[in-house]
């Protein structure tokens, strides 16, 4: 597995680059707001919402496809654990 940390602010940036395989990845919140994942035109009027102390978020994400984060206001620290495949 790979492990990474990134800080989401208000501009969407990709928290999981593109890969050429289907991979499940983990998603967990650290600061206390919520975190919108989609993709690279995510707002927080149209992402899908994760939030601290919740489960770490499994999804999976098919093939050729990253996945971008944003927030609302201010920044949030994710974590993200991937399949190491390669």
């Amino acid at each position: 597995m790979n492990s990474a940390s990134f800080t989401v602010g208000t501009t969407a940036s990709v928290i999981v680059p593109a890969d050429n395989i289907n991979r499940t990845v983990y998603l967990h919140v650290l600061g206390n707001g919520s975190v919108y994942i989609g993709g690279s035109n995510v707002t927080a009027a149209n992402g899908m919402a994760t939030e601290k102390h919740a489960v770490p978020f499994e999804l999976h994400l098919p093939a050729g496809q990253p996945l971008y984060a944003i927030v609302a206001a201010d920044t949030q620290e994710v974590r993200v654990l991937t399949p190491d495949v390669d």
